[in-house]
């Protein structure tokens, strides 16, 4: 084979430099190794790289018409010399997260874009679960990673970083029963009969119980289906503010104002992994860089 991972590095660097001698000072060797090279890499070819009638190595069309490809080679192999070291580093082949529904429009997607620069070959696997769901697949080895709303109490198998908060306000159309009415609140009785649409998977106590208030309750498996809902009329719900603010804006969507609390809801947010499980380079990395994320998130109280 006439092409190897040293005649590609020599090649493309004639072509930079435009010169034998200015290839050799950036390869650090002689000037005749570097052309000797050319000479070898030619014959085997049988093929003209370089026109030597000047003190500079012109490229000829050959040349030209190998270089994009040349190029190409050179970068997968740096790449692959890449992985291969951050594989001996503990590089896992796929970083698998579980994430709440609520949380998907929040910053908690931001380090990832920098994993896919750091850590090119690492395969991403982002799974939609509710609390529940995402907890039980931490536990069963699905993921390696759940970024949940904040339980209460602790468990000893887990490990936790704190993550930020997320907004969440109560929501409906404005023809519904439930919208403001001459600024009148609803009553806690009023609001128990009306319809609540929830995210959850099997029964809403899969949500967190503080967004639970109607007697009558119906399921989605995703905001998006939820909020189709809520313009649709058929009920209300506690929806992230992210996703809402530009319908409130727009008046498709009004806040629902409650008698006797708030109608919005902070929770606060964790990422959690077992500690049994040692993670990867890239969950560690994840991790460090959600610090970085929320390093000036004003701490829960």
């Amino acid at each position: 084979m006439a092409f190897s991972s040293d005649s590609l590095a020599i090649f493309l660097a004639v072509l930079d430099s435009g010169s034998f001698s200015a290839a050799a000072r950036k390869l650090g060797r002689v000037p005749s190794a570097v052309s000797m090279a050319v000479a070898q890499l030619e014959a085997e070819l049988d093929l003209t790289l370089f026109d030597r009638s000047t003190r500079k190595a012109l490229p000829t069309t050959a040349a030209l018409a190998l270089e994009p490809q040349a190029r190409q080679v050179i970068c997968q192999l740096n790449l692959l010399d890449a992985q291969a070291l951050q594989l001996h580093k503990g590089l896992e082949q796929r970083l698998s997260l579980a994430i709440a529904p609520e949380l998907q429009t929040g910053r908690w997607g931001e380090p990832l874009a920098i994993l896919a620069e750091e850590f090119p070959g690492l395969e991403i696997e982002v799974r939609s679960a509710t609390q529940a769901e995402a907890v039980r697949m931490l536990h069963e080895g699905a993921v390696q990673l759940a970024l949940v709303f904040e339980r209460p109490g602790i468990d000893e198998r887990e490990s936790f970083l704190e993550a930020g908060s997320q907004l969440l306000v109560a929501v409906a159309s404005p023809q519904h029963p439930v919208a403001p009415h001459d600024g009148v609140p609803l009553r806690e009785e009023q609001l128990a009969e009306q319809r609540q649409i929830i995210v959850a998977s099997g029964k809403p106590t899969g949500s967190d119980p503080r967004m639970v208030l109607s007697r009558r309750i119906w399921l989605t498996d995703s905001y998006l289906a939820t909020l189709e809902f809520i313009q649709s009329g058929l009920g209300w719900a506690y929806l992230p503010h992210p996703l809402v603010q530009p319908l409130l804006a727009s008046g498709a969507v009004t806040e629902v104002r409650f008698d006797n609390m708030a109608s919005r809801l902070r929770l606060w947010v964790d990422v959690i992994w077992i500690k049994s499980r040692p993670l990867g380079l890239g969950a560690r990395r994840y991790l460090e860089l959600m610090r970085q994320v929320f390093k000036d998130e004003p701490p829960r109280s």
